[in-house]
């Protein structure tokens, strides 16, 4: 039964990786998000990985943007998101990004990874800490 399971994973995977996927990755931003005070007061960079979930065969034959995913309007949408109202968790500004591209764009599915370089964290030497999530169409909340 776990082999099972391990197969039905590893197949999921495998069929997300096959899919077509625009990709912003290392986009960095200023901002005032967390949980402690300084972090709020202070600031911090954050790096933002998105992937978006589409099917491209239409844009790889007419060569047309209006066959895909503008991706300055979609980093648009992130910048917003990421320079914008301070939020506490990493979580929730994952779960935000997500909801407004399934929301705003022509996507199937969303991969978002939010990186928080300088974390606080008493006593650590880390490269950062973050989250992922991955939400497709039918996951889309109210954020």
């Amino acid at each position: 039964m776990r082999w099972r399971q391990e197969m039905m994973r590893g197949e999921r995977a495998m069929i997300s990786a096959r899919r077509d996927k625009i990709l912003l990755q290392g986009m960095i931003f200023y901002g005032y998000h967390g949980v402690n005070s300084a972090e709020k007061a202070q600031g911090q960079r954050f790096v933002v990985d998105l992937e978006l979930e589409r099917d491209h065969r239409a844009a790889g034959a007419s060569d047309d943007i209006a066959d895909t995913v503008n991706y300055a309007a979609v980093y648009a949408v992130v910048r917003d998101i990421m320079e914008g109202k301070s939020h506490n968790l990493l979580e929730h500004i994952a779960e935000t990004i997500a909801a407004r591209a399934l929301n705003e764009f022509d996507v199937q599915a969303v991969g978002v990874r939010v990186k928080k370089p300088e974390v606080a964290i008493k006593g650590s030497i880390l490269s950062y800490a973050g989250v992922e999530i991955y939400r497709e169409r039918q996951d889309c909340g109210g954020f």
